[in-house]
């Protein structure tokens, strides 16, 4: 046999190169020893010609010498398959061939192949991987999962890296140079065993020694939903020990019934009280109760963003669902339809309007229930934010004997509850006041109202037709909607009627070219409209963690430019009372748009939406970003918070901030 290098050059030397063959005397490398490398396999060859091992061989001391005869085989999966009985020789051999035949060198490779052939499911492989990187291979339950050793890590990582931690075993005391030195050892279970990287990575995060057997991808799956559905299981008695007293009001009988002895009949009846209950408490606008993937996520409205509050388990999603349906007379069995309706209830004393809406999704049906609270609705004009000169000016619009004065904003701005306080400052002993309203939010003692119901066809429309004959002082209309219902409210203001009512656009000045383009003539908005407000509300700082807010250098010159100084602003740096947001409760910013004699001109001559927005910024009246800018210096609330409701036109928080104090 042939050395594989047949030349040495001497360390240190400048020697010519001899012939290594000649350096050892012609030593055969068959015989070396006595024994041939063929007959010990592969061994270091460092004996000497004369065969003393005393006497190294210079140039060939730990010399491997490969097998002569036979080529080498590694290992791999077929042959572990073949080795636990789950492959017969046969089949074995096809297999091998058809690895020489297609190249596979890879183990996925060859487990995409065993998995095609139909002969080896996916848990032999994975038990045979197991086997081959010397690792024990397990059936995991998710009983036998220690919670302790599960929270090691996170159930994303969980996830996405298949490596679940499952037990921590004890262990003999370690020197702390080494990871866990309580003696611990994490046992991981995987399905990628081959995974060096996560398996790096499982030790960087907990910190411990680690002990990785194999199990199935499913087996790891079913560990985090069973995790996952620890954390959304609730114990019932314990949610109504902590519920006030809630009860149903039923419209036709009007029936008082205490849901809480009701309570005892169904956790699910339990379940919806407390999620009505603990919404009202809360301050809550709206209920969310969305089917998901594995579980139904519950989330409040509170203050205008909305909370994730619980989940419950996706199984108990039907019930939930068919419980408010019965709450608001409903149809139970129609799950393919939209469906609305209204629930009437008592809450620690206190008459709550519940509004329904009940959408089918892929998933299931999405509930939300609009919280109508009268505590939260009914307001002086004082405790609605507005500064004391636009509070003087409206005060004396809503005095007026006719014409029309408009509310607008998006929805959720506020607008029924500025309309609403507007009414209890009227003198309802001496004035006929009627309201026309889709839904009727709050009950007034003092005036006369009508709910919209387009079933029977009591729209808007018809509704103020009937109106108008009923001798009203005062007509409130819930929104203006289209062309009829525009047409008769400028008909009632021309003809000596006060109308006040919402209309959606973002700012003052479009509520012109907005009834424009619902078909109202130029010459009839001049001749009865007398004002517009805008509104938006914004969150306030919380009290309980406010603190002095250092804007960024990058920033102080623009916040300069607005008037505000740097030095005196405030944010909330987040605590349990707020849900570590930084706001509790809200505040309205508004912008006024008086219809004065030059401005009715103006809406005769240009109505469009740009000409309205140019004349109401020369006008130098305080708009939306301007009023939102007093809040901030009051320390009310943040810049950040006026940028995030005064976006509007499609423009940046950034583009708003830098075009109002330009």
């Amino acid at each position: 046999m042939k050395l594989p290098f047949t030349f040495e050059r001497k360390r240190n030397s400048s020697e010519p190169e001899t012939n290594l063959q000649s350096a050892t005397g012609g030593l055969d490398m068959e015989t070396v020893g006595g024994q041939t490398c063929s007959e010990s396999g592969a061994k270091f060859c460092n004996k000497s010609q004369n065969g003393n091992p005393d006497q190294s061989i210079r140039g060939l001391s730990n010399l491997y010498c490969p097998e002569e005869t036979g080529e080498s085989h590694v290992c791999d999966i077929a042959d572990v398959l073949l080795d636990m009985g789950k492959l017969t020789p046969e089949a074995h051999s096809r297999l091998q061939q058809e690895f020489a035949y297609s190249g596979i060198k890879s183990a996925s490779d060859a487990t995409t192949l065993l998995l095609k052939t139909g002969l080896i499911n996916a848990n032999d492989i994975l038990e045979a991987k197991a086997s081959l990187y010397g690792l024990e291979f397990r059936h995991i339950k998710p009983e036998d999962v220690e919670k302790e050793a599960f929270e090691k890590l996170n159930i994303d990582f969980i996830k996405d890296s298949s490596f679940c931690p499952i037990a921590i075993e004890k262990g003999p005391q370690r020197n702390e140079g080494h990871f866990g030195t309580q003696g611990e050892t994490l046992v991981v279970a995987t399905s990628e065993p081959a995974n060096v990287f996560a398996i790096e990575e499982v030790k960087r995060q907990t910190r411990m020694e680690l002990k990785v057997v194999v199990c199935s991808a499913e087996a790891i799956e079913a560990v985090c939903d069973s995790f996952n559905e620890e954390k959304i299981d609730y114990n019932f008695d314990d949610i109504i020990s902590d519920m006030t007293d809630v009860e149903v009001v039923q419209d036709q009988e009007r029936d008082f019934e205490d849901l809480e002895k009701m309570a005892g009949q169904s956790p699910v009846i339990k379940f919806v009280n407390y999620l009505i209950s603990s919404a009202v408490n809360d301050g809550a606008s709206d209920i969310h109760i969305e089917p998901k993937g594995k579980f139904t996520k519950i989330r409040y409205r509170i203050d205008g963003i909305l909370f994730e509050i619980m989940q419950s388990p996706l199984k108990m999603h039907p019930a939930i669902v068919s419980r408010i349906k019965i709450m608001s007379n409903l149809d139970i069995s129609e799950r393919r339809l939209p469906q609305d309706g209204k629930i009437s209830v008592i809450v620690s004393g206190r008459g709550i309007d519940l509004r329904v809406s009940i959408l089918p999704t892929n998933r299931g049906e999405k509930v939300v229930i609009r919280v109508l609270d009268s505590k939260s609705i009914i307001r002086g004009l004082e405790q609605l934010g507005m500064e004391p000169g636009v509070m003087a000016i409206f005060s004396k619009q809503i005095l007026l004997p006719n014409g029309i004065l408009l509310v607008t904003g998006p929805t959720g701005s506020g607008k029924s509850t500025t309309l609403y306080s507007a009414l209890c400052q009227m003198d309802g002993d001496k004035l006929n006041i009627s309201t026309v309203e889709d839904p009727v939010e709050y009950e007034l003692g003092f005036c006369n109202q009508v709910q919209v119901n387009e079933k029977i066809g009591l729209d808007f429309a018809s509704t103020l037709r009937s109106l108008l004959r009923q001798d009203p002082d005062i007509i409130m209309i819930g929104e203006i909607r289209d062309n009829q219902t525009a047409q008769i409210a400028v008909r009632a203001a021309l003809t000596g009627h006060l109308v006040l009512s919402t209309l959606h656009t973002n700012d003052a000045a479009s509520s012109v070219t907005r009834l424009v383009d619902i078909g109202i003539d130029a010459y009839l908005i001049a001749a009865s409209l007398n004002a517009v407000l805008a509104q938006r509300l914004v969150r306030k700082i919380c009290p309980k963690c406010k603190q002095i807010y250092h804007v960024p250098e990058n920033m102080r010159k623009y916040v300069e430019s607005s008037g505000v100084s740097p030095d005196q602003l405030f944010h909330g740096a987040g605590c349990d009372y707020c849900r570590d947001s930084g706001y509790v409760g809200r505040v309205g910013i508004y912008e006024l748009l008086v219809i004065d004699e030059e401005f009715r001109d103006i809406i005769n001559k240009d109505p469009s939406i740009g000409n309205m927005r140019r004349v109401f910024y020369e006008s130098k009246q305080p708009c939306l970003f301007d009023d939102g800018i007093t809040k901030v210096k009051q320390g009310l609330t943040t810049i950040e918070e006026v940028l995030r409701v005064t976006k509007m036109y499609g423009q940046s928080g950034e583009e708003v901030f830098f075009k109002n104090i330009g």
